[in-house]
């Protein structure tokens, strides 16, 4: 008898371990299971036993000072000795961003009934008209054979991009922007990538990390005064320098300097940084009048204080000024759109250079990391959904019309299965890239949201790319003007490679910050 008390007493407890009860009503149920227990005059032994260790869980569960006192105390001591101390800049992208519901599904319980509260993204006519005719124009502009022969965009489309703003999205209107939703913005982009990935790459870089958003977010009025216009009508072409080649998902290791030191700046001595620095993959860095470079900063004559090393700063700098080289541009993986290095030497700038100006020094790390958590909810996700859905696309209608065996292929269910794949892929990421839009437009930083969302939606593209190859066959590995996968397929590895590596994204990100 006292052996079947016991087994409903486990059976009870798993469930109550399953329903994740709070502590209370957890001891409270077996509390009152075994005063019944008692008055069934079950093994007296066995009974107060587990009276005891009952009593042994209940008073540090309820006793906060005992607790911590005996328990919480100890351990937490253990940890900080065994854990490794954490350095101001992962300090810095730990604490980046915001917690939206996101923070919901870390609960393991998450509030369906909030996140279906949450309004639904929406063009607005102006935006919805800017999709439906500049963005349809830019893309009959283009072919993405024409632009693979000639290794950049057509001079039409850049043109176009200038004059019709496509480099201003983001920036406001009182600076001649769009004033675009972040909806709108991955709207306009995934359009783009189902005509040419090295479009979608061109508008979207400006739009996404770089001078625009950090000048929005941190500039001086006076920066932002003189640079967004620029940056709007396409006088200056931006590119932001972060990668090195010593320090790449590690940002944080580069070895590029900036001095605190006096120098001449249009005839006049200024208080400055003297720059050196060497960057590359600077998407385009070949054709940008204005360059955002991240710099370690030092003071060691402490011109501006005591301490002689600041921390990491931005800066923007324009491309002509002296000392500041571009480099032979990159090709990735046969790509068009512009990338390449860059690098100065002893570049001397005043401080007014420094994006946000002196007080932002030492603080480029926690710009980067609140910027970055908007940026890659945005660009990569809205071109690796426009993969699934131009896959989803293609396969089910080549799968229509191409016959083996006298049969159509979407007859066979070897072909059927991936073409489901590719289809629940394409629905799963345009609803994931939808939520995490609006909640950029919502007013969040969704830092580990966007985090998951560049991985999966990078790796579920790459994923629908390779289903798609598999169904075409000799049809897809034939280059020419025809092939509407080749490039897919030779491009895919770049968006899991940029923004973060999706490695370090997966560990650092979503499980370390997560």
């Amino acid at each position: 008898m006292t052996l079947l008390w016991l087994l409903v007493l486990l059976l009870g407890i798993a469930v109550i371990a399953h329903l994740r009860l709070s502590p209370v009503p957890a001891l409270v149920f077996v509390a009152t299971y075994l005063v019944f227990m008692t008055a069934a005059d079950t093994s007296g032994v066995v009974v107060f036993l587990l009276w005891l260790a009952l009593i042994a869980i209940a008073v540090p569960l309820l006793v906060a000072d005992v607790r911590r006192k005996y328990f919480s105390g100890p351990m937490f001591d253990w940890f900080k000795k065994v854990l490794p101390p954490i350095s101001a800049t992962e300090r810095d992208a730990i604490d980046a961003g915001t917690v939206w519901w996101d923070g919901e599904l870390f609960s393991g319980r998450p509030a369906w009934d909030t996140l279906l509260g949450y309004p639904k993204a929406r063009l607005t006519d102006e935006e919805q008209a800017f999709l439906d005719g500049p963005t349809e124009t830019l893309c009959a502009l283009v072919s993405e054979w024409d632009i693979a022969q000639r290794m950049d965009l057509p001079p039409a489309a850049w043109d176009y991009i200038k004059a019709e703003g496509f480099f201003a999205l983001i920036i406001p209107k009182e600076y001649g922007g769009k004033g675009f939703s972040a909806y709108a913005h991955s709207q306009i982009v995934m359009k783009l990538a189902t005509r040419s990935g090295d479009l979608a790459s061109t508008v979207m870089v400006p739009n996404s990390l770089g001078p625009a958003e950090l000048l929005m977010h941190y500039g001086t009025e006076e920066q932002r005064n003189h640079y967004l216009p620029r940056l709007a009508n396409g006088t200056d072409i931006p590119c932001f320098a972060l990668t090195g080649p010593y320090a790449g998902s590690d940002a944080g290791a580069m070895n590029d300097s900036g001095v605190i030191c006096r120098g001449k700046w249009q005839g006049e001595e200024v208080l400055g940084l003297r720059l050196n620095w060497e960057k590359r993959y600077i998407t385009l860095g070949p054709v940008a009048t204005l360059l955002g470079v991240a710099f370690k900063t030092y003071d060691p004559d402490h011109l501006l204080g005591d301490e002689e090393e600041l921390g990491i700063s931005l800066a923007l700098i324009p491309t002509d000024t002296p000392g500041v080289e571009i480099g032979r541009r990159h090709l990735p993986l046969g790509a068009a759109f512009m990338n390449g290095p860059n690098w100065g030497k002893d570049v001397f700038v005043p401080l007014e250079a420094i994006i946000g100006g002196r007080d932002m020094i030492g603080k480029g790390w926690m710009m980067l990391m609140n910027c970055l958590s908007v940026g890659r909810s945005i660009s990569l996700p809205a071109t690796g959904t426009s993969a699934a859905k131009v896959c989803s696309y293609v396969s089910g209608r080549y799968a229509q019309v191409r016959e083996q065996f006298n049969v159509p292929l979407a007859a066979f269910e070897g072909i059927q299965e991936p073409l489901a794949r590719i289809g629940g892929n394409a629905w799963l990421m345009d609803a994931a890239r939808i939520l995490t839009a609006n909640a950029v437009d919502l007013g969040e930083k969704p830092s580990v949201l966007s985090a998951i969302l560049k991985y999966h939606l990078t790796e579920r593209g790459r994923a629908c790319i390779t289903d798609a190859m598999d169904i075409h066959g000799g049809k897809g590995i034939i280059l020419g003007p025809n092939n509407y996968l080749g490039r897919m397929w030779l491009s895919a590895p770049i968006s899991i490679t940029v923004e973060g590596a999706n490695i370090l994204s997966r560990n650092l990100m979503i499980f370390g910050q997560g």
